[in-house]
C-alpha cells in the first residue's frame, strides 16, 4: 500500500476538451466540500468536478453530471489497482464541444488520472502503531538514541518523559525494554533508514 508525497495538478487534452488532474494527499480529517469549493474557485467555468477518494476502510466517487459510471468509478478503479490511499484525485473537465461518448469519457478520466500519478513521488505504508512511553528523565538520553529514527510526534516533561511515536510493528522489539503502551494501531509513512 501506497501513499502520494505531495499535491500535484496535470492537464490531459482530448478532441477539445481539457481535463486537469489535481491530487491531494488527505486523511481522515480532510474536507471534501471545501476543496471541492476551492477547486471550483480556481476553475469556476468548467464543465464537471467529477472526483474519486480513497482512505483506509472508505472510498468515495462521484461523476458529477457525467453519464453514470464514466468518470468516479474509473477513477476510483485507477486508486484501487495502484493500491494508493490517503488520496483525494479531482478532474476538472472543460467540454471542448466534441462528444467523447461513453467509452470514450472513461478512458479520458483514466487517462487523466493515470498521467498525473505518473508524475507523483510515492511513499510507502506499512504497518504500525501510536505508542505512548514513559520514561525516568535517566534513560532519556539512550531513548532517545534508540528513538532516532522513529517518529516522534510528541514528548512531555513532567515526573516523567512521556513520548509519543509512530512505530513500525517490525520495529517495535527495539522499545521492548521499557514501560509502553499501545494507543493504537495503523498505517505509518516508511521513514526509517535501512
Amino acid at each position: 500500500m501506497k501513499t502520494i508525497s505531495s499535491n500535484i495538478e496535470t492537464i490531459y487534452e482530448i478532441k477539445n476538451s481539457k481535463f486537469i488532474t489535481l491530487l491531494f494527499k488527505i486523511n481522515d480529517n480532510f474536507n471534501l466540500e471545501e476543496i471541492m469549493n476551492e477547486v471550483k474557485e480556481k476553475y469556476p467555468k468548467a464543465t464537471h468536478y467529477c472526483y474519486a477518494y480513497r482512505l483506509i476502510g472508505k472510498e468515495k466517487s462521484s461523476d458529477d453530471g457525467e453519464p453514470g459510471g464514466t468518470a468516479g468509478i474509473p477513477m476510483l478503479n485507477v486508486l484501487i489497482k495502484e493500491d494508493i490511499v490517503n488520496i483525494l484525485a479531482i478532474t476538472v473537465r472543460y467540454f471542448g464541444g466534441i462528444k467523447l461518448g461513453a467509452g470514450g469519457l472513461v478512458r479520458a478520466y483514466t487517462k487523466s488520472l493515470t498521467t498525473a500519478l505518473e508524475e507523483i513521488k510515492y511513499i510507502d505504508l506499512i504497518e504500525g502503531y501510536i505508542i505512548e512511553i514513559t520514561e525516568d528523565y535517566s534513560n532519556s538520553k539512550q531513548l532517545d538514541y534508540i528513538l532516532r529514527n522513529i517518529n516522534i510526534i510528541d514528548k512531555q516533561f513532567n515526573n516523567n518523559i512521556t513520548y509519543l511515536v509512530e512505530i513500525p510493528k517490525d520495529n517495535i522489539d527495539i522499545i521492548s525494554n521499557y514501560n509502553y503502551k499501545i494507543i493504537e494501531e495503523k498505517l505509518i509513512e516508511k521513514t526509517l533508514s535501512n
